[in-house]
Order: structure tokens, then sequence, then C-alpha cells
């Protein structure tokens, strides 16, 4: 029992969660940006290349025979996914640049002034202060 304790202390700290959500929204972010890649920055890329369609770019190591497939090596998916991944780089280096102002922003700005004391306080240091003056006179 203390073992599925341990767990559900280290599954709810703040760190795991924030963690699941960005792999959440990161995998999301992955499929789009496929999808960008794939429908609309590689059809315009091959046609001013001269009509080619990236995803069947491959080159054949083996001929189709009878029913076997033929070998091949797919470089044009290869290329998309290369694709991909410098806009997702891009995307990150972006989101941690901004980040990364904001937080010296922050860190920048001037501490706030402490805040002036209250109306007990102030009549507490008044009465110490008048203690102090009796046991000394």
């Amino acid at each position: 029992m203390k073992l599925l304790e341990e767990f559900k202390a280290f599954a709810m700290r703040g760190n795991v969660v924030d963690m699941a959500v960005g792999i959440i929204i990161g995998a999301a972010f992955g499929k789009v940006v496929s999808s960008f890649v794939s429908n609309i920055i590689m059809p315009p890329l091959g046609l001013l290349i001269g009509g080619v369609d990236f995803a069947d770019l491959a080159v054949v190591l083996k001929e189709a025979e009878g029913e076997v497939a033929a070998v091949t090596l797919g470089y044009g998916a290869f290329i998309q996914s290369i694709v991909d991944f410098l806009i997702v780089a891009a995307a990150i280096f972006v989101a941690i640049k901004v980040m990364n102002s904001l937080k010296r922003k922050e860190e920048e700005a001037p501490p706030a002034a402490p805040p002036a004391p209250s109306n007990e306080e102030v009549l507490l240091g008044e009465i110490r202060d008048l203690l102090k003056q009796q046991k000394q006179g």
C-alpha cells in the first residue's frame, strides 16, 4: 500500500502534471505541423521543382516480383519529416525566446516597496518604545 501512496504523491506533483499536459499538446502540435507540411508546403514546392510529389520520391532497391512488393527507400517521406522537424524546432525556439524575455523583464522589475505597517503595528511599536523609556528612566 505504501508504494501506491508514493506513486500517487509522485503523480500528483505539479511538474508531472505539467509535463503530461506538455506531451499531449506537443503530440497534437506535431500532427498539425505534419498536416501543414504535407498538405500546404510540399505541394507547391513539388510543383516548383517540376510536378514532383515528395511522398512518392523513392529509390527502388528491388523490383516487385509477383505478389512480393518492391523494396524501396522512401527519401521523399524522409524529406517531409525533416521539414516537419525544422518547423517544430523553430516554433519551440521562438516559444523559449519569448518565455526567456518575459522572465528577464520580470527579474529586472524593481521589487515592490514593503507595505506600510498597519495601525496595530504602529501602536505596538509606540508601546514598546514607551516601555523601554520607563525601564531606562
